[in-house]
Order: structure tokens, then C-alpha cells, then sequence
């Protein structure tokens, strides 16, 4: 039987080449047939969890609820010591200081992150500014959208923290910085699929000790982690509950 194993599509470009060096190295430990499919946004990943047709996930925590509670998803291991944040930047030459400087009617440059689109908008919040009275301009990648804020196209920008921190100093020189998220307890997670269930000891084994080895350690730094770890079904609970009361 051949698994299908995807990644939510807001990685980087750059790492794209680590997931399926990641998918390779996944496959000679299992001794399983895995095949990576990534997706460019994520309307076509979810069609594609409504369809049955993924088996393993690296998952946004925005899914999270839908994919265990939905479909039956087990989360096995997330990434160690490493939380997902927001913030949202403006233009270096912006008049802003702080997100309360910002006014009824901008517009806000973000890409399909439902995440940190959500988290975006909770920060917003000291403004008085809400999807009522803002525009919202969606771009396909972080870089599109810094480009729309630095050249003034947007007022604000949302954006994932780690995107923005591995922006090159050409693009973060042109940017600052008026609020990053602390929640802390939010995180991507590695899941897998009923169908795949009789797996997921073996699964989360082998995902535990990749940092033990230096040449998976450089797959997993490629891939913008130190290591996993484990992923336990209360830690993946309560961050669904947290998430579903964000959303809410």
C-alpha cells in the first residue's frame, strides 16, 4: 500500500527540497511506500483531506480541530521548542509606531494562512479594527506580501513569524515590526490518518530520533527544526480547545 504525506503550505519555498529528502529518509525506516504531495494553497490541501486522499500531515494547528475531531487524526510529534507566532509590520518610512496608529479602511497584505490571518486580526483588535472596516489583499507567499507593504501598496502586512525572522536584510531593513503574538502554546504537528494508524508508534519512533543523527539533523535544520517531540493527546486537546476559543 502506497501512504500519501503532505506538509501545510506555508513552509518556505527553500524547503521544499528537505520534505522530500524527508519523505525518502521516511520511507527506508518504515520500510513503507509514502508519496509527498505538496499544495500551493490551503483550499486545494483541505479538498483534499475531505477526499481521503491524505494519510500522513504536517499539519497547521488552524486544522487541527477538523482533522482529529473530523476525521479521526492522531497527532504523533510536533517540532521541538518551537511554537507558531504572528506579527504584523508596516513600512520602515510608515508613520506607525504602534498598531493603534492604524485607521479605519487600510488595507492588510496576507497570503491564505488561516492561522496567522486569525491571529493577525486578534491583534488588530486594540485598533478598533476588524474585517468590517479593513481590506484584506492576498498574496501567495510572505515575500509578496512584504513587497505590497514596502512599497506602500498595503498599509500592514500579517505575517509568520519565522517567515519574517528568515527574511533577508535587503527585505527586514525595509520593514518594522508593530506586534508579534506570544501565545506560546500553539504549534504545527505531524498526524496521520486511520487508515494509517497501525503505523503511528513506528511513526513517531522514528521521528523522535532523527536529531540523534547528524545527517538527519541537517535534513531537520533544512526543514527549519532542531527535532521533534512527542505529541501527547492531551497536549493536542488542549491546543484545539485553545484554538477553537481564538476562533470563536
Amino acid at each position: 500500500m502506497t501512504y500519501t504525506m503532505t506538509a501545510s503550505p506555508d513552509f518556505r519555498p527553500a524547503q521544499i527540497s528537505e520534505w522530500y529528502i524527508f519523505n525518502t529518509w521516511l520511507q527506508k525506516q518504515l520500510d513503507m511506500s509514502i508519496r509527498l504531495e505538496l499544495f500551493t494553497s490551503f483550499d486545494a490541501q483541505r479538498k483534499a483531506i475531505d477526499d481521503g486522499q491524505i494519510d500522513l500531515i504536517f499539519a497547521n494547528p488552524f486544522d487541527a480541530s477538523m482533522l482529529v475531531r473530523d476525521k479521526g487524526f492522531v497527532a504523533v510529534a510536533k517540532p521541538a521548542d518551537q511554537s507558531d507566532e504572528a506579527l504584523i509590520a508596516v513600512s520602515i518610512d510608515a508613520v506607525v509606531e504602534d498598531v493603534t496608529d492604524l485607521k479605519s479602511g487600510i488595507q492588510i497584505a496576507k497570503t491564505d494562512d488561516p492561522e496567522v490571518n486569525m491571529i493577525g486580526m486578534i491583534m488588530l483588535e486594540p485598533a478598533d479594527l476588524n474585517a468590517e472596516n479593513t481590506s484584506s489583499l492576498v498574496m501567495d507567499t510572505y515575500a509578496l506580501v512584504a513587497k505590497q507593504v514596502m512599497t506602500g501598496q498595503s498599509a500592514a502586512g500579517f505575517f509568520l513569524a519565522e517567515a519574517y525572522e528568515n527574511f533577508s536584510s535587503l527585505i527586514s531593513k525595509q520593514l518594522k515590526v508593530l506586534v508579534r503574538s506570544q501565545i506560546s502554546v500553539i504549534s504545527h504537528a505531524f498526524m496521520v490518518s486511520p487508515k494509517a494508524q497501525e503505523h503511528a508508534d513506528a511513526i513517531q519512533a522514528c521521528l523522535l530520533r532523527m536529531a540523534d543523527d547528524p545527517k538527519t539533523r541537517d535534513v531537520l535544520a533544512g526543514m527549519g527544526f532542531s527535532g521533534w517531540q512527542e505529541q501527547s493527546y492531551e497536549d493536542t486537546e488542549f491546543m484545539i480547545d485553545l484554538m477553537d476559543t481564538l476562533v470563536d
